[in-house]
């Protein structure tokens, strides 16, 4: 039996291991990159790592510009941090306070309003993305910072998966502060917001991942040229598509704009493994 476990641990590790490294081995490629002149990267036979290091597709992309490829790189940056923060505190407060009211108030058709909120989550995205332009559009929400943020602010999923932590929570603590005279708004405040700091940091970051990572839905809605709202997967893409500033130079954008989800996801793994153990916890 001891020795069944012990093959199994090994051919564990080495499944683990292979998938570690088909995830960083584009990742590993694409750093060398990064400091290597244009002309090096085209260079036969291709070797992985530059013979003459160099900074210049950092300082050229520092410089690129509204009058280069028609968007500032670091603006863009700024910009899209925003939008996915912004989203990232109104998203979590409406869909918590209505998985509050799903879980645990009464009011009418309540049943029927939920079913069809769950129906939503079959709905693939795409099918309605031509409908959601047009009602953008007829709220003059286009080229607007409103409407990048507003339209995925609601989701059916983190309703359901707010609305299902809720519901573990002991209704003893609701009647408990009822009785010392407490209002549902404090209730929600108090009991249950304090206790959900694991499932909203990691719905947090999930929300927060979904819009920095847009690239669609911002390029169906800010159709100004050199708007100051252009997402940084936006300006990567343009980068990417133009030959001129060359491998080295988008390889660099990427790398930059990895540099913030990477460091939230640092320094939020604590609760996401927390949340991976409450999952196995009844």
């Amino acid at each position: 039996m001891k020795k069944r476990l012990k093959t199994s641990d090994i051919i564990l590790k080495i499944v683990s291991a292979l998938v570690v490294l088909l995830i960083f081995f584009p990742i590993f490629v694409m750093i060398p990159s990064i400091f290597k002149a244009k002309t090096e990267i085209n260079i036969y036979p291709w070797h992985l790592f530059s013979l003459k290091p160099t900074f210049d597709n950092f300082r050229r992309l520092a410089w690129l510009s509204y009058t280069s490829i028609g968007v500032n790189y670091f603006r863009s940056l700024f910009m899209t941090l925003l939008v996915s923060l912004t989203a990232v505190v109104f998203s979590l407060t409406i869909n918590m306070i209505a998985a509050y009211a799903f879980a645990r108030l009464k009011f009418p058709f309540k049943k029927i309003i939920w079913m069809l909120v769950l129906f939503t989550m079959f709905i693939p995205g795409i099918t309605i993305l031509i409908t959601s332009i047009r009602v953008v559009n007829d709220l003059h929400m286009t080229n607007t910072f409103m409407g990048l943020v507003v339209p995925g602010l609601v989701s059916a999923y983190n309703l359901f998966f707010f609305r299902q932590f809720f519901l573990g929570i002991p209704v003893d603590l609701d009647e408990a502060a009822m009785m010392d005279g407490a209002s549902t708004w404090q209730i929600f405040t108090k009991i249950y917001l304090p206790m959900s700091v694991t499932p909203m940091v990691i719905i947090g970051a999930s929300i927060f991942m979904g819009y920095y990572n847009s690239y669609i839905w911002p390029n169906m809605i800010i159709t100004e040229n050199n708007s100051k709202l252009t997402q940084i997967m936006t300006v990567i893409s343009i980068l990417n598509a133009d030959s001129t500033y060359g491998y080295g130079q988008t390889v660099a954008a990427a790398f930059v704009a990895m540099i913030p989800p990477l460091i939230i996801f640092v320094v939020v793994q604590k609760y996401i493994r927390d949340g991976i153990q409450l999952t196995g916890v009844k």
